[in-house]
């Protein structure tokens, strides 16, 4: 069995693979780091390796408690991926997209595929149906926007994350919700298009923890995919074992 450790911005995620099969995915505090670890390794006696994602900076910390129960990788831009990777500053590409990619690559071997990933930022990445990752695009994500105008502002509100009922807003929260929601679903809309335009039968996934506000509005045909980071950093970990 493999424990995933995903190092997110605010919290840290946790998943629980059996060969491919996920069998737990759950979420907690930074400062519950070790106690959770402790829980899912007598949950889980069988799990004979780790991986660590993350976003920024890692605690020496983390890689030293789930030594104690495991082997441990450490995923980075020296790790090997089963791809090509086409990016022209490979160690400043994010661990998280790294995953991505590596799903991408398993899921639609010789097809082209773009994963939008809908987090603290919008990232888009291509992998295209010679199995190589061209890179993509970054973008403020849903509370990044809210918050950009609420904190660079004198007198607009920090409004709560939800999908306005009309596109035309009649008071302050609406006209926010709007810009913000709007403004992300033609983001949205226009860059599938213009990958589409370029890429032939290109196929769309759509994950991270903000997509469930747009897997329905999109005007273009997309696969939506919750756990496909996850999955991702599964695919990598065995590939790293070999």
């Amino acid at each position: 069995m493999n424990l995933i450790v995903d190092i997110g911005n605010t919290r840290i995620k946790y998943a629980v693979f059996d060969r491919k099969r996920l069998l737990i995915d759950q979420s907690a505090e930074p400062e519950q780091f070790l106690s959770k670890s402790r829980e899912l390794f007598e949950i889980y006696p069988q799990i004979t390796d780790a991986m660590i994602s993350s976003v920024g900076h890692l605690d020496k910390k983390h890689y030293e408690v789930l030594s104690l129960f495991c082997k441990v990788h450490v995923l980075s831009h020296t790790s090997n991926v089963p791809f090509k990777n086409k990016y022209a500053t490979p160690q400043t590409l994010g661990m998280d997209r790294i995953a991505l990619a590596t799903a991408a690559f398993y899921h639609n071997h010789k097809g082209n595929t773009l994963i939008v990933d809908m987090g603290t930022c919008i990232t888009y990445d291509l992998m295209n149906d010679s199995g190589e990752y061209l890179g993509g695009a970054i973008s403020p994500g849903l509370r990044m926007r809210f918050q950009a105008m609420h904190e660079q502002t004198a007198k607009l509100p920090l409004v709560a994350s939800e999908f306005p009922d009309d596109f035309i807003g009649n008071t302050t929260k609406s006209n926010l919700q709007n810009g913000v929601f709007q403004g992300i679903l033609h983001e949205l809309d226009g860059t599938i298009q213009q990958y589409k335009n370029r890429f032939e039968h290109l196929t769309v996934i759509l994950t991270g923890g903000d997509s469930h506000f747009f897997a329905k509005r999109l005007k273009n045909s997309i696969f939506a995919h919750s756990k496909f980071l996850l999955e991702g950093l599964n695919y990598l970990l065995e590939y790293n074992k070999r």
